[in-house]
């Protein structure tokens, strides 16, 4: 399972100072990103592009080298499949777990004297929605692993993650009360897709840089996804998916304790790393603060951070930069020289 035409950004890492590392003795290492909903990865290309920046700066980190890649969930860009009906419909998130696997199994090392081979490892990096789908991967193929033998899925960073009863949050109450709703829930996406097509791009455009005060890289996909012909449809059929599936924690112990390749990085190193919101209107406070208080006891594999400051959910917007410092000294912490 692959979308066609998959809009993606991808990093390569710099090349190796010949004289001073030897590139048999370096690690390639895979950083995919997964997105949230709306699935579009170009909302974090400011993200993406700063975090390179970092880790290419840091001479801990000189012993590795860092392939970034992320890409489009499907359905969110109009170009990736035929349009939705009634009988073809907008992806559930199950889909988005399968096909994001399936981009995930095809990449492989792009340059140097390995180019064409496995990574030695990846790092998945998740932020809303995108935390479910990497988690689920790593429980997915810790139960078989032989859906991807060839992945060496070895730490997570997960950016506001909605992993718990997201339809007790704040805004989660909103959309499945919508989607509980006779006959408005299965129309949510006409009666909007009705009023954006009243709207021209230049007025929607003024309204999302202006009224919303978007920036402008985020203002221009805004504009371009409202205005698509089946972006509103799938943004709103997937978080009405997410309202049913994201509920109980599902994950047992041994997904957060299973024993990490020590030798290979010549300390114990984090598992995963949890970044929440302080005020978080996509996660129920309760709920998170009953998660931190169950994992608390995999203190060493598994950093549970919650934000002392006011970044929001959707950080992509404006908070880039600030985010991609902070995942750029946890990966320091998993990858960085003892």
């Amino acid at each position: 399972m692959a979308i066609r035409n998959a809009h993606f950004l991808a990093y390569p890492p710099r090349p190796l100072d010949d004289k001073a590392i030897d590139e048999s003795q370096s690690r390639n290492v895979l950083i995919f990103f997964i997105s949230g909903n709306p699935g579009l990865v170009d909302y974090y290309k400011p993200f993406l592009s700063t975090l390179r920046g970092l880790l290419d700066e840091a001479k801990s980190l000189q012993r590795t080298r860092f392939q970034i890649y992320g890409q489009d969930l499907a359905g969110f860009r109009d170009e990736d499949h035929e349009p939705f009906t009634q009988q073809n419909k907008p992806h559930d998130l199950e889909y988005q777990i399968q096909n994001t696997l399936a981009a995930l199994s095809a990449l492989r090392v792009e340059s140097g004297s390995r180019k064409g081979l496995h990574y030695d490892e990846v790092l998945l990096i998740g932020h809303s929605v995108g935390a479910y789908i990497a988690l689920e991967l790593f429980h997915r193929l810790l139960r078989n692993p032989e859906l991807a033998p060839q992945l060496n899925l070895a730490s997570g960073i997960l950016l506001f993650p909605t992993i718990h009863h997201i339809s007790s949050s704040p805004s989660g109450q909103k959309l499945d009360l919508l989607r509980r709703t006779p006959v408005l829930g299965d129309n949510a996406y006409r009666i909007a897709q009705s009023f954006l097509h009243l709207l021209p791009q230049s007025t929607l455009h003024w309204i999302v840089s202006k009224v919303m005060r978007f920036p402008t890289h985020a203002a221009e996909i805004t504009t371009r996804w409202l205005k698509s012909r089946d972006g509103v449809w799938q943004a709103l059929h997937m978080g009405m998916d997410e309202m049913q599936v994201i509920g109980e924690d599902r994950w047992d112990d041994e997904l957060w304790e299973i024993a990490h390749d020590a030798a290979a990085h010549d300390k114990l190193v984090p598992k995963f790393f949890f970044f929440f919101g302080k005020h978080d209107h996509w996660v129920a406070s309760h709920y998170r603060d009953e998660f931190i208080r169950m994992r608390e006891k995999q203190i060493d594999r598994t950093r549970l951070i919650v934000d002392e400051g006011n970044i929001p959910h959707a950080f992509c917007i404006n908070d880039s930069e600030v985010v991609a410092e902070k995942v750029s000294k946890w990966i320091n912490q998993i990858y960085g020289a003892p």
